[in-house]
């Protein structure tokens, strides 16, 4: 799978993290890392200059293909905050030596994250255990990997007997179409695609049953959102006020046009794909089943599968510190 290229990656990241300084991150300006093709409410206060108006200041807003690659910028000090980092390369970063901090619950989407096998195969769960030997394209490290790897274990399927091939998801929505690879796992825009040519094991549902949770968060560097708390409460309170706007179906006329634009989408595709998603409230964010308990669970769960399957040396005794609620809880009381 890749492990030690892998495995070597993570350990530049590491390196990298130990010369981050929070002042490189100028004062009038900061780098925020987001999808395209992944709708949002937050993208419709980013249309409207919302977050410059609250935060006081310019924001340089970057797309990235991966979760794992925000990573790599937080830790070089090019980002400060990523908005829908997905679980799993938050999981990969900080076990690997990372100083990162989930700040809060960006979305949750069971159903938008998934395994597509090639329709010619006539493979679905009845007899999923046909998938050893064949070639699947997954982002390592990410939240498909995980959903993966857990599926492939509640199948009985060997992954080592599999050509498992490292695709960002647009890459290996490509490549299912072009018949150069059997199964594709990816998200967003990507998994649409790779719809037209084959079928998913599992629904959102099913995986939910079986554990697999799929959540994404906004991250930060823990030396960075130190010093500004306040900054990122209030980036926080921004994105919160977006998802109750959006919670109410009165402002989706208002909303949708402007959150397809910056998502990269038509406006019939950004509402089927937001449809699937989750907006967690504060409350709801800061409660026990989120990051108020089963979040850190989760992660350390995560995390072993990761070390079983060679991806990651070693995980972490606990993840509760990588979560820092004190400025969602400031951005409650906003």
């Amino acid at each position: 799978m890749k492990s030690k290229t892998y495995q070597t990656a993570l350990a530049a990241l590491a390196a990298s993290t130990a010369i981050f300084s929070a002042s490189q991150a100028s004062a009038e300006s900061i780098t925020v890392a987001y999808f395209l093709e992944w709708p949002m409410p937050f993208e419709y206060a980013k249309q409207m200059g919302t977050y410059e108006e609250a935060l006081g200041m310019d924001i340089n807003w970057v797309s990235f293909e991966s979760g794992v690659k925000m990573s790599a910028a937080m830790a070089s000090g090019d980002v400060q905050l990523s908005v829908s980092q997905g679980v799993p390369p938050f999981v990969v970063a900080v076990s690997a030596g990372q100083d990162l901090q989930i700040l809060d619950v960006a979305v949750s989407y069971a159903d938008n994250d998934n395994c597509v096998v090639r329709s010619e195969l006539e493979i679905d769960k009845t007899n999923a255990g046909e998938l050893a030997g064949k070639k699947v394209a997954v982002p390592l490290g990410t939240a498909a990997h995980y959903g993966f790897l857990k599926q492939m274990d509640h199948f009985g399927v060997d992954v080592a007997s599999m050509d498992v091939v490292d695709m960002d998801p647009p890459d290996g929505a490509a490549a299912i179409a072009q018949g150069a690879v059997d199964m594709f796992c990816g998200w967003g825009g990507s998994l649409r695609r790779a719809l037209e040519h084959g079928n998913v094991l599992l629904t959102g549902a099913e995986k939910t049953d079986l554990g697999i949770l799929v959540f994404d968060v906004t991250s930060g560097p823990a030396g960075w959102v130190a010093e500004n708390e306040e900054l990122v409460a209030k980036f926080l309170k921004v994105t919160a006020d977006a998802n109750a706007m959006w919670a109410d179906e009165a402002n989706h006329a208002e909303m949708l046009p402007l959150i397809a634009k910056d998502a990269g989408m038509d406006e019939q595709a950004t509402m089927e794909t937001i449809s699937t998603f989750t907006f967690p409230t504060i409350e709801e964010q800061l409660s026990e089943a989120w990051l108020g308990g089963n979040a850190a669970t989760f992660m350390k769960g995560v995390a072993d599968v990761f070390v079983q399957a060679g991806s990651i040396d070693s995980a972490l005794d606990t993840y509760e510190n990588a979560i820092n609620t004190g400025p969602l809880m400031a951005a409650q009381g906003m």
